[in-house]
């Protein structure tokens, strides 16, 4: 197997992690659903610190940066693992949303269940036995799965339990549109989504409105970063076109603690990165920099 170089910062466009060991894994949920996800294992043996990789919305466990990521994040020393939402309506290894209903019918506390119970899952042993330290354990999360990391990162027994956190381009709340955007869609009953990457014409059903409504202070992202008690790198594009870069000047502002802002400039919602995977930009390689070195400060390898 190809070593990874020494431990420091990507430099290189070409540079390609090695190849891990990948073990999938399937957790029925404390409400029943099953997620299906993905552990890549380092070349080090036993309990290692281990990073669980959330999603965002319209992504999946093998969208664009996440599978090379892991490998990135594994070559440095640590089990990582990945799975999809139930919410995203994807099964690994497919590149279209198979359950429209799944999709349609997202809830917001359905992923921070979801998230909390792989994490729970990761301490116990029930996923990657054998091969997590469960007193290291390490969160990040893209978009949508950035704020609701947050979500679970200030909540018990979570608070207390992550040692480390990185969100990407988090959303800094749920509540997304306007009064009159809400009202159409209620009077329609779904809102009609076109997923880009597949041409898909899909759905989300207003139970969505009525669920952030019904919930509001469980989902105040803003709220729950004041809770965060793990070391927090924020990470945020400047020219973000889908989370605005002033969402993540709010977040930053609740900061307590052991937490810093990195803004990439000139980077996008995804730092360039698409899908099908071409390779990292620039904007990525710094993302990446700052994530391996945060979670290499605040878990060891």
């Amino acid at each position: 197997m190809r070593r990874a170089p020494p431990y420091g910062e990507v430099t290189t466009r070409r540079y390609n992690p090695p190849m891990p060991e990948r073990q999938p894994f399937s957790l029925v949920t404390s409400s029943g659903r099953t997620v299906h996800g993905m552990v890549d294992l380092p070349d080090q043996p036993g309990p290692r610190p281990t990073i669980l990789d959330c999603h965002g919305f319209k992504g999946f466990m093998e969208w664009g940066f996440h599978p090379y990521l892991a490998e990135l994040l594994c070559a440095r020393g640590f089990t990582v693992v990945r799975f999809n939402f139930t919410s995203s309506g994807m099964q690994p290894a497919d590149d279209l949303v198979t359950d429209e209903e799944a999709f349609a019918t997202t809830s917001f506390g359905e992923d921070a269940e979801e998230i909390r119970d792989v994490l729970a899952a990761l301490q116990d042993g029930r996923v990657a036995g054998g091969r997590v330290d469960g007193d290291r354990l390490g969160l990040l999360g893209h978009s949508r799965g950035g704020g609701t990391s947050i979500l679970t990162a200030g909540s018990h027994p979570w608070s207390q339990r992550l040692k480390a956190l990185v969100t990407w381009a988090a959303v800094g709340t749920f509540d997304r549109i306007g009064e009159r955007e809400k009202a159409q869609w209620r009077h329609l009953g779904a809102l009609p989504i076109v997923n880009a990457r597949t041409g898909q014409h899909l759905r989300l059903d207003a139970s969505l409105l009525d669920d952030g409504e019904r919930n509001k202070e469980a989902y105040d992202v803003e709220a729950a970063a004041t809770r965060v008690e793990a070391p927090w790198l924020l990470i945020h594009g400047s020219e973000d076109e889908t989370v605005p870069v002033v969402e993540a000047h709010a977040l930053a502002s609740t900061f307590t603690g052991d937490a810093e802002a990195l803004i990439v400039e000139g980077g996008s919602h995804t730092f360039g990165a698409q899908h099908p995977f071409v390779g990292p930009t620039p904007h990525l390689i710094e993302a990446m920099n700052a994530t391996q070195a945060w979670f290499r400060r605040h878990l060891g390898s």
